[in-house]
């Protein structure tokens, strides 16, 4: 199958398994799940999609070296998440929703079997951490986090196909692990990391449209316009049986959803409080066959991540500004 990823560029995928596992019913749904959720939705930020995502983590795995199995583990790494992605952590608190239900989701999906044509067990395929090219703890690379901090980038105008493809002739496997061979290149991914956050995955009108959309989801269950399975839906489908609720305070919340909506952070009678994930990475940089973080080598690197994130830790107060 010839493929054109966005950052990537055009590949040849031509592996049964992987072929057969993007063409299945669960990979496939994928198209139709947005990265950002709501704000993806109603066109805030670029319609980047789950299969976008998966597709381009296997392909960088790939790229990196990585074996069939952990390409089909970066492949299948999202494919349990919900309509309007990380928006349902906001519904059901604890441990990310994708995570704790994607034992139950794969088991009566249509991926066991195709595994099993080509010797797999996909029970193999749940613990992300036997992948140590897909996932690592941050403030670690791992091809996930660069995966999607790539799209978010581009999508943003931070970077280029070509800053990608500089970056990526940096990138080294060493312990098993992703590592730099280049101080420079360092220093932009970490950097340029940092300003993704402060621009997509903690800003604050994200932060607060996720909440709105959790809150409307909530009353979606309150007054049975869904239950808790129909979040495997698409997005759109998703959406439209919540509109279809003639429920007052549902159709209100939708109203508001749909509307233009400003948040602002105000300690002024806030209407929620919350204490907003921060993303950052620190990587690990190659000097005379030793391993080294990035803040251990540059201590202004070292003083501008903490001071980034003692701005941006803490308690968030946030209003709906009139």
């Amino acid at each position: 199958m010839h493929y054109l990823d966005a950052v990537y560029g055009p590949v040849l995928i031509d592996e049964p398994v992987l072929l057969d596992l993007i063409n299945s019913s669960a990979v496939q749904r994928l198209h139709h799940i947005l990265q950002h959720g709501i704000t993806g939705f109603l066109g805030l930020t670029q319609p980047i999609t789950r299969f976008q995502h998966s597709v381009g983590v296997m392909l960088l795995t790939r790229r990196l070296g990585a074996s069939l199995p952990e390409q089909i583990a970066a492949l299948l790494h999202d494919v349990s998440h919900t309509a309007f992605s990380h928006v349902i952590d906001h519904v059901f608190p604890g441990q990310p929703y994708h995570e704790r239900m994607k034992a139950a989701y794969l088991a009566q999906s249509d991926i066991p079997p195709i595994l099993a044509r080509y010797d797999y067990t996909w029970q193999d395929f749940l613990d992300e951490a036997a992948y140590p090219i897909l996932e690592q703890p941050a403030p670690a690379l791992c091809a996930d986090r660069l995966d999607y901090f790539f799209r978010d980038g581009m999508a943003l105008g931070l970077l280029t196909t070509e800053d990608v493809a500089q970056a990526m002739a940096h990138l080294i496997i060493a312990d098993h692990q992703i590592g730099v061979d280049a101080l420079n290149t360092a220093q932009w991914l970490a950097y340029t990391y940092m300003k993704t956050d402060e621009l997509s995955w903690s800003n604050v009108q994200a932060i607060g449209l996720y909440e709105l959309m959790a809150e409307l989801i909530q009353t979606g269950l309150r007054v049975s316009a869904i239950n808790e399975s129909d979040v495997w839906l698409t997005d759109q489908a998703f959406w439209d049986k919540l509109a279809s609720c003639p429920d007052q305070l549902l159709q209100a919340q939708l109203a508001q959803l749909r509307s233009p909506i400003y948040f602002i952070e105000s300690k002024t009678h806030p209407w929620r409080e919350l204490r907003p994930k921060i993303r950052t990475i620190n990587p690990t940089v190659w000097v005379k066959g030793k391993d080294i973080r990035l803040s251990d080598l540059d201590a202004d690197f070292a003083q501008d991540l903490a001071a980034y994130r003692k701005r941006r830790q803490g308690v968030l107060s946030l209003t709906i500004a009139s």
